[in-house]
């Protein structure tokens, strides 16, 4: 009878290999899903080092002061047959918000802009058409930009706000202009035309891609589940689960202590803290060498 091979070699070769299969598997899963879980939910150091990397777009405001809890709510696509119901829920909850509007929306509802701003929210510019801003020439983003600031500026006029007021509203001698380009997505080009007609892009750092996917349960979520001092939450209009969302989403922010702001408000505590903070280091200064 032939003498039988010992099999603990071949079996162990046999476990590797298998070990190996699964590892390599599990790393291609982790390569395809990581990077459109990272686009849905990005981690707040990919955050700021977008800040770093492009300081002139804000993403959050990081620099408020230790007693301000605050967090900016922001919302695309204004106006719409919505908007009257996103701001009863904002005033049913003691929130302001900044409504970014579009162009060709406004014919017909410039009346929505005017209670936008009776209601003590902000408008910014989201350009004339619900597309990509990148897809645009410079020439035509200029022109619609400049289209939607009439809009904005006729709403704030028949409202009886005055440019001074604005600019006290957002803590600067004159009153601040932003634009959040459509899609989300900036260019050097683009960002060279918003310094030149003196807007600031404001894009943000929590996204519950409401756009895209209309469950509140999930965009309550994911929007609690990012929420913090100085972050800029981003929603829209023009969809009927965005007010369900809200509904959800701005009692527990109250709940955690949060004070839920337009993008202007929390920029000017943000610079006025600064301010005062190199005031007291002055101060300081001066007595020390006194």
């Amino acid at each position: 009878m032939p003498r039988l091979l010992p099999r603990l070699p071949y079996t162990r070769r046999a476990r590797r290999r298998r070990m190996a299969l699964h590892l390599l598997l599990l790393l291609i899963i982790l390569l395809l899903v990581l990077p459109g879980y990272i686009i849905y939910k990005p981690p707040r150091f990919l955050i700021l080092y977008f800040s770093r990397r492009w300081p002139d777009v804000l993403f959050e405001v990081p620099n408020l002061p230790p007693s301000s809890k605050l967090i900016a709510l922001t919302i695309d696509d204004a106006p719409s047959s919505h908007t009257r119901d996103i701001l009863a829920a904002l005033a049913d909850n003691d929130a302001t918000a900044t409504f970014f509007v579009v162009g060709n929306q406004v014919a017909g509802r410039e009346d929505i802009l005017r209670e936008i701003v009776l209601a003590g929210h902000e408008l910014g510019n989201h350009g004339g058409r619900d597309e990509p801003a990148r897809s645009l020439t410079v020439s035509q983003l200029r022109e619609q930009i400049q289209t939607v600031e009439g809009y904005i500026e006729s709403a704030y006029t028949s409202a009886g706000v005055t440019a001074g007021q604005r600019a006290a509203a957002t803590g600067g001698r004159t009153a601040k202009k932003i634009f959040r380009p459509g899609s989300g997505f900036f260019s050097t080009k683009m960002r060279e035309l918003a310094k030149e007609i003196g807007y600031k892009i404001v894009l943000g750092g929590i996204y519950p891609h409401d756009a895209q996917l209309g469950y509140e349960w999930l965009n309550t979520r994911h929007v609690l589940s990012l929420a913090r001092r100085g972050g800029v939450v981003i929603c829209h209009d023009r969809r009927s689960w965005t007010v369900g969302m809200l509904r959800r989403v701005l009692p527990e922010l109250r709940r955690r202590g949060y004070k839920v702001v337009g993008v202007g408000e929390m920029v000017r505590v943000a610079e006025e803290w600064e301010r005062k903070k190199v005031e007291e280091a002055d101060a300081t200064k001066i007595g020390a060498g006194g």
